[in-house]
């Protein structure tokens, strides 16, 4: 309990207001952040934070050895310096210091290390899913207003210029009526996971630092490591962690949330560790148009793109290296009444109902990711919301979260967006939230402005 009350007294003494935030920063002009995970991504975002002329990567927190190694390996070699290591994230805010948090770990420790670096004054980049369930989600964007933080989720493609002309494109009706939006995500991973990939165990401190806020169990190797996402009490799955890539944009682009979510699937074939399922098939009812979610961890065959905008003149197809706009032939609908009996004179060549365009070449680390670091730093030097805010990132989870939901209870699940409520089901509205074990509910209560619980 002290420890929790000099942390606290500690943070909202570093928590600053915008224009003093500006004087201070102005004086150095360089953001000095913190990163907690370096894992897959984590590592990703460690290099690309350090590739930037105006970042000092100062500290690092992680609990599995190797990777807290690696990390503080990685800033020497990259910059020269010498970071300072942790494993108690809680150490590393006390950090007056530090301007900025990365959150790069498994989902279930995203929210309340995102809500208590806000509370601690720290601006953060949080990377997706945002949430581990959806009433995370405003908490996050409740803790980030109070505390006037700039949070940027890790929704990379939004930084993307193809995926911003295809906002634009589509907002601008160069599909003409959008009817249906297309994800697909498949792999063949069959038999399944069945090996550990960390190569060193967690002493048992770690691994209840690890676990955090999730239910209290004996350590399992096949838990943590990256496979963390197979296992409900740390993540949703691939619904949540590839889904929300492409739902992003597509909400982005639409401006609407899902007002009715039917999902189908389960674990049938997969025969190593995991629960979540290895077939999905969901449709979200959205006003004025379906989309439809189509995830295989068992059979590889992918029809279509990973994105597909389906419009009444065309159909636009887009991914990390590239879009196209495939348009629809004009041909009268009475030409396309089927004759088996008489052929049919050629009318000559139909026009296309809307331009063709085709861009490619682009690269997911050069165009994606290092501008979206590049936005979250200009953005805590101005203020200004970042490209992948939190509110958006929490509409995207709620979409995901949606899915599951259906999922597990089998029913169509009915959403009202303006409440955040799901309609006329007890049961699934109890799996919009989950409880925080002791002593990480307590952190959180403390940490959420005072109502918002």
């Amino acid at each position: 309990m002290n420890d929790r009350r000099s942390f606290l007294k500690a943070a909202s003494a570093s928590a600053l207001g915008a224009t003093a935030y500006r004087n201070i920063l102005g004086a150095n002009d360089r953001v000095r952040v913190g990163f907690i995970g370096i894992g897959l991504i984590g590592k990703r975002h460690l290099l690309d934070f350090l590739a930037q002329p105006d970042v000092d990567a100062a500290a690092v927190c992680e609990v599995y050895e190797p990777r807290l190694r690696e990390g503080l390996a990685t800033i020497e070699e990259k910059s020269g310096k010498k970071a300072d290591g942790f494993k108690d994230f809680r150490r590393m805010y006390e950090r007056k210091d530090l301007d900025a948090i990365v959150v790069s770990t498994p989902d279930h420790w995203h929210a309340l290390l995102t809500i208590m670096a806000c509370a601690a004054g720290k601006d953060v980049y949080v990377e997706k899913p945002l949430t581990l369930f959806a009433r995370e989600g405003r908490w996050m964007v409740d803790a980030a207003r109070h505390y006037k933080r700039i949070v940027q989720v890790g929704t990379q493609q939004r930084s993307g210029e193809q995926y911003q002309e295809c906002v634009k494109l589509i907002r601008n009706g160069h599909l003409g009526d959008v009817r249906n939006i297309r994800i697909t995500s498949v792999r063949n991973i069959s038999p399944g996971f069945t090996k550990p990939v960390g190569t060193e165990k967690l002493s048992e401190q770690d691994w209840q630092m690890w676990l955090g806020p999730a239910p209290q169990r004996p350590f399992d190797e096949n838990r943590c490591i990256y496979h963390f996402r197979w296992f409900w009490d740390y993540s949703g799955g691939q619904t949540t962690n590839l889904m929300s890539h492409n739902v992003d944009i597509a909400q982005w682009a639409m401006q609407a949330m899902p007002r009715k979510v039917a999902a189908f699937g389960g674990r049938y074939s997969l025969k190593g560790f995991g629960e979540t399922p290895d077939l999905c098939e969901a449709i979200l009812e959205y006003p004025g148009f379906l989309l439809n979610w189509s995830n295989s961890e068992i059979s590889a065959y992918r029809r279509g793109g990973n994105l597909e905008f389906c419009g009444t003149k065309g159909t636009l197809k887009i991914e990390r290296s590239g879009m196209e706009v495939v348009p629809d032939p004009t041909i009268p609908a009475e030409n396309q009444i089927p004759s088996f009996t008489e052929r049919r004179a050629p009318a000559g060549p139909p026009q296309p109902r809307t331009a063709a365009i085709k861009k490619d070449g682009y690269e997911q680390v050069r165009d994606q990711f290092q501008p979206h670091v590049r936005n979250f730093i200009d953005c805590i030097k101005s203020r200004q919301q970042p490209i992948s805010d939190v509110e958006g990132g929490h509409q995207t989870s709620i979409a995901c979260h949606l899915v599951n939901i259906s999922l597990q209870t089998g029913r169509t699940i009915h959403w009202d967006n303006a409440k955040e409520e799901i309609i006329g089901d007890r049961e699934a509205a109890k799996l919009l939230v989950k409880e925080y074990r002791a002593p990480w509910d307590r952190e959180l209560k403390a940490a959420l402005p005072k109502g918002k619980l």
